[in-house]
């Protein structure tokens, strides 16, 4: 989220991400009305033949890259963390902060401060690394460490999150890594087959409240309705309960973003004066004692929802109440925040992209489910290719995890495309991921939403190099290293979505503004499909 290195271990369910997976079987379906689409979709544009990966030709003997200094600097104790604070925030913003100095110093590798620094990170120092070669270091934990880096050069208290230092900022070198890790994969296990049907429940509800207010308004939020229907999703899916029907009510997503903002708020921008926010939100930390009363609330949810879960974190040799604070933050940081995030990112370039992709995806989405009997199951989706592609490809131009940290555990060499550069051990590196994913020597037309880019062999190469799981999409998170617990999770949900909008609706308008984590969506035209 924003710019905090949340790895997103959100939670694990054995689906596939891009295999082919139509021998499996599913009993977690629905059946929908299949709807015809009127617009005509007989000009498909030609599929993006990206240039071969190196493991696919043939093997060339390669150069040895110049050694480098890591160049830059980190500036006067307090002044030089401060003004690249203020730089990164303020007077430049992260792109051209980034951009910038990769043109000063000719290098994609170099040394800066990240915020918050004074007086909130100890150590605001880091090498930077921004391109998709040098990036993937981050995920090897063989090289470097994570502990206590999930939001990068500051931790929030523990007094958020219960006394407890949760699975997102452990090490897997850490004993407690590898059973809270087996709990959230034993979460996702258990609940598989309500995944389905209960996306389908929350975001048809969802729609029902876009179409409504669209009718009285003219036009209608979509960030604040998401928020209800992925919380309620998540709700009912993993734990079986709906929130309605407790002392929650509806008051999760309001309760979620006061406990979140107390713990990013050094990484976020809210619109205030620019001095006042830097000295309230980026200088001091807001105490946990103003949010614990909202805090004990959720956690109180969790823990009459999740008996069966907790049973089995004590068969594994986790206590009830540390289980709990885990499930908490995995299910409203990790889950609910990454489709608060990634949501409208990904309906902002399927709505920019225009009615003509739009009746592509309608085309495909609805003929796959009507010859599957009207059913909606993970092995008809993976008979998508176009939709699959543009899940990935919003991944990869707006990854929702923006950051990524490591120490190193050594010495060692990096190499960027252009160089190799000394790191000492104990370094902090990080990675900005956008600019990784970006990368022009890696993807072909890397600044645009290319639809169709990730279709056929030679897309499919490509996505080892979509790293928003905080690892390869090529790779499977295990408890031996980092990677998103619920990666197959978060695909899964994002397919689901754009099913769901597509069996309704043949298109779609929006306005996009902005907001302190991803985009404001506003969408002005539902358009439903012709019976």
């Amino acid at each position: 989220m924003a710019s905090a290195s949340l790895a997103l271990p959100s939670l694990k369910l054995q689906f596939p991400s891009h295999k082919s997976s139509s021998s499996r079987k599913n009993s977690s379906s629905h059946r929908v009305s299949i709807c015809p689409i009127q617009a005509s979709v007989s000009e498909r544009p030609p599929y993006i033949s990206s240039p071969p990966l190196p493991s696919s030709s043939p093997p060339v003997k390669q150069e040895k890259l110049p050694t480098r200094k890591v160049p830059g600097d980190y500036g006067l104790p307090l002044v030089g963390p401060w003004k690249d604070r203020l730089d990164y925030f303020y007077n430049q913003g992260k792109n051209e902060f980034f951009k910038s100095r990769i043109q000063k110093h000719q290098s994609t590798v170099f040394r800066t401060n990240m915020p918050p620094g004074p007086f909130i990170s100890f150590n605001p120092n880091v090498v930077v690394l921004l391109d998709g070669k040098s990036f993937p270091i981050l995920f090897d934990v063989s090289k470097v460490e994570k502990k206590d880096l999930f939001t990068g050069t500051f931790m929030p208290s523990t007094d958020l999150t219960g006394g407890y230092r949760v699975l997102s900022y452990l090490d897997p070198s850490e004993p407690n890594h590898a059973k809270l890790k087996k709990l959230m994969f034993y979460l996702l296990s258990s609940r598989r087959n309500e995944v389905i049907p209960e996306f389908h429940n929350s975001y048809s509800e969802l729609f029902e409240t876009l179409e409504n207010e669209l009718s009285t308004k003219g036009k209608a939020g979509l960030n604040a309705a998401n928020d209800q229907a992925a919380f309620n999703f998540l709700a009912r899916s993993l734990y079986g309960i709906n929130p309605q029907d407790t002392k929650l009510g509806t008051d999760g997503p309001k309760l979620i973003g006061k406990w979140v903002l107390f713990q990013l708020h050094p990484l976020l921008i809210l619109g205030l004066p620019k001095v006042l926010e830097d000295l309230v939100m980026h200088t001091f930390r807001l105490p946990p004692a103003l949010v614990k009363k909202d805090y004990q609330r959720l956690y109180n949810f969790f823990y009459e929802n999740s008996t069966s879960v907790l049973d089995e974190a004590e068969k594994i040799g986790i206590s009830r109440e540390e289980a709990c604070h885990n499930l908490l933050f995995a299910t409203c940081f990790n889950s609910f925040g990454g489709i608060k995030i990634f949501f409208p990112n990904m309906l902002k370039w399927i709505g920019r992209a225009g009615a003509k992709l739009h009746s592509q995806l309608a085309q495909e989405i609805r003929s796959v489910i009507s010859s599957n009997s009207g059913k909606v199951t993970m092995a008809a989706m993976e008979k998508m290719p176009l939709m699959k592609s543009v899940v990935y490809e919003s991944l990869r131009i707006e990854p929702p995890v923006a950051s990524q940290y490591g120490r190193a555990k050594h010495d060692m060499v990096i190499e960027s495309h252009d160089a190799s550069f000394e790191i000492k051990e104990g370094e902090l590196l990080y990675g900005f991921q956008p600019f990784a994913t970006k990368d022009p020597k890696i993807f072909d037309r890397s600044e645009e939403f290319v639809a169709d880019r990730f279709i056929g062999e030679e897309g499919e190469k490509l996505l080892k190099h979509v790293l928003w799981s905080n690892g390869s999409e090529t790779e499977n998170p295990s408890i031996n290293n980092k990677q998103c617990a619920g990666k197959d999770f978060v695909v899964l949900v994002s397919r689901l979505l754009l099913v769901e909008l597509f069996l309704r609706y043949d298109s779609f308008e929006i306005e996009v503004g902005a907001s302190p984590l991803g985009a404001a969506i506003t969408l002005t035209s539902l358009r439903r499909a012709s019976f």
